[in-house]
């Protein structure tokens, strides 16, 4: 399993990302693979009120117990604490699906832009594979370097082929620059919430399945304004600006539902801020 070496460390802090590094075994990532499909079998009409589809992509740490138990993987907890430091929040956890041969597609970002952190240094995505994530499946493909730079304008498409909320693209982004992270099952990329990234369409035989755990350290609220959301899964969390979860009592468990809805109605707010049209993701029911 992963041993998440000083080159490892080098090689991030350098280029924004680092990608190849083993953090589930193939019993582990079958096992995953097959939860996930049974809840897409089993709660295909979603809950509360909200599609599946919506769970998988905002906030469903808070409501799938499956998504938050990831997010407290020891050997990515490793990883993320040699460049984060000792005091770890679960920001987020999503899932990334694109089905064979689908023209989904992830424009040029950053993964910061809106939400309302800054330009901090103190987040960094946890993606894993949970299926053969090829360059022929649409791996990411990343811009080495380009997390030293600002947060670059970014505008919004609403393109119904993209899987990000707003649609949002960095204009102008030199192709010839990027590097593949492809990754196989049980692999895990570490990348940089300034890091420009972007992946392909789906041209494999096999569904293409990430799992994105978005950490952050206490320090994040430190120079932003208001409150946010987080489950501690490390250290301490000695600052304020952080309403603290625990995890889910268990699947879709009413009081949890509950807490989603108001997790969603308050970080709505930042994360559509200035957009022209709803941003689908943070709409009650949006299955986008």
């Amino acid at each position: 399993m992963l041993d998440f070496t000083p080159s490892h460390l080098s090689e991030y802090r350098q280029n924004g990302f680092v990608a190849g590094l083993p953090v589930f075994s193939e019993a582990e990532v079958t096992q995953l693979r097959r939860k996930i499909e049974a809840l897409e079998a089993e709660h295909s009409a979603g809950a509360g009120g909200h599609d599946l589809a919506q769970f998988f992509r905002v906030n469903g740490h808070v409501v799938v117990p499956m998504l938050a138990d990831a997010a407290r993987t020891p050997a990515i907890l490793d990883a993320v604490e040699s460049v984060l430091g000792p005091d770890l929040l679960a920001w987020s956890v999503e899932l990334f699906i694109k089905e064979p041969g689908s023209r989904k597609t992830v424009s040029w970002h950053q993964d910061i832009t809106y939400w309302g952190m800054g330009e901090t240094d103190d987040e960094v995505t946890a993606w894993v594979a949970l299926s053969d994530v090829s360059i022929e499946a649409g791996c990411m493909r990343f811009i080495p370097g380009s997390h030293k730079g600002r947060i670059a304008d970014h505008e919004d498409t609403f393109d119904k082929d993209n899987l990000l909320s707003r649609g949002q693209a960095i204009a102008g982004v030199d192709e010839a620059a990027a590097v593949h992270g492809p990754l196989r099952p049980g692999e895990m990329s570490l990348h940089h919430g300034r890091c420009f990234h972007a992946s392909g369409a789906n041209n494999s035989t096999d569904r293409r399945i990430g799992l994105a755990i978005r950490f952050v350290t206490p320090a994040v609220r430190d120079h932003a304004p208001g409150r946010d959301w987080a489950m501690p899964v490390r250290g301490e969390t000695p600052r304020g600006g952080w309403d603290c979860i625990a995890g889910p009592r268990g699947l879709f468990h009413p009081a949890d539902l509950a807490l989603y809805d108001r997790i969603l109605a308050g970080q709505s707010e930042t994360l559509a801020a200035g957009a022209a049209q709803t941003v689908g993701l943070y709409a009650k029911g949006d299955a986008s």
